[in-house]
């Protein structure tokens, strides 16, 4: 394009497009290439009774038109990690290499140019959240399922156990009061555990108690 060869252009276009709908027919994975990966994490350091009062005073701002000052309180109100992705969204090329075809045919060189540039650089990000409490309530019942499943559990051990068990509700209260799901997703977790701490009272042991508890918990995620 830039010695003025629209015909060999087109040509080298058509090539182009061709092979790019070749790869992503046997691949269709390739639609997105990932070229790079950040993650940025946002911690709370706060009980449920914290959280609750901050919602409660962000929304009072609201109530008083302090949007501003609301926004910026709510804004610490996350515990996450946030991984993203950078992508090149090879699908879309040979689209965008069609659509510049006429613009050649016109003699529209410049134009052309211009928009297949445009295309080559954009790049699609997308984010995966993945909420801390979550994911420290999960390690904390992945502790106490070895220790339920200890047929030898000693008194200490129950006592780390039920601490376990108590420390993950707290986690999953606080993920709650934070909005990474709802009372209806977290009221199944809470009488699991509830039923699990009852199987394992007075030193019980037993395999399979947390089976549904963990798939519960990774619907979540």
């Amino acid at each position: 394009m830039n010695d003025g060869k629209t015909d060999d252009a087109l040509k080298a276009l058509e090539v182009a497009t061709g092979k790019l709908e070749l790869i992503l027919a046997r691949d269709p994975k390739l639609a997105l290439v990932p070229v790079d990966v950040g993650m940025v994490t946002h911690d709370l350091f706060a009980d449920v009774d914290t959280v609750k009062a901050a919602i409660r005073e962000a929304r009072d701002l609201l109530d008083d038109g302090k949007v501003q000052d609301a926004r910026l309180l709510m804004s610490n109100l996350a515990s996450e990690v946030v991984i993203s992705t950078t992508s090149i969204p090879l699908a879309t090329y040979p689209a965008a290499i069609k659509a510049i075809s006429p613009l050649l045919d016109k003699g529209e060189t410049e134009k052309a140019k211009l928009e297949l540039q445009a295309a080559l650089n954009t790049l699609v990000v997308t984010s995966d959240v993945i909420p801390l409490p979550l994911l420290r309530s999960q390690h904390m019942l992945a502790e106490a399922e070895k220790l339920a499943e200890n047929e030898k559990r000693s008194e200490e051990e129950s006592k780390q156990l039920d601490a376990l068990l108590k420390a993950a509700v707290e986690e999953l209260k606080l993920a709650e009061v934070l909005g990474y799901g709802t009372g209806k997703d977290f009221a199944p977790l809470h009488k699991q555990i509830s039923e699990i701490k009852d199987k394992a009272a007075g030193g019980k042991s037993g395999k399979g108690w947390f089976d549904k508890l963990k798939q519960q918990l990774s619907e979540l995620f």
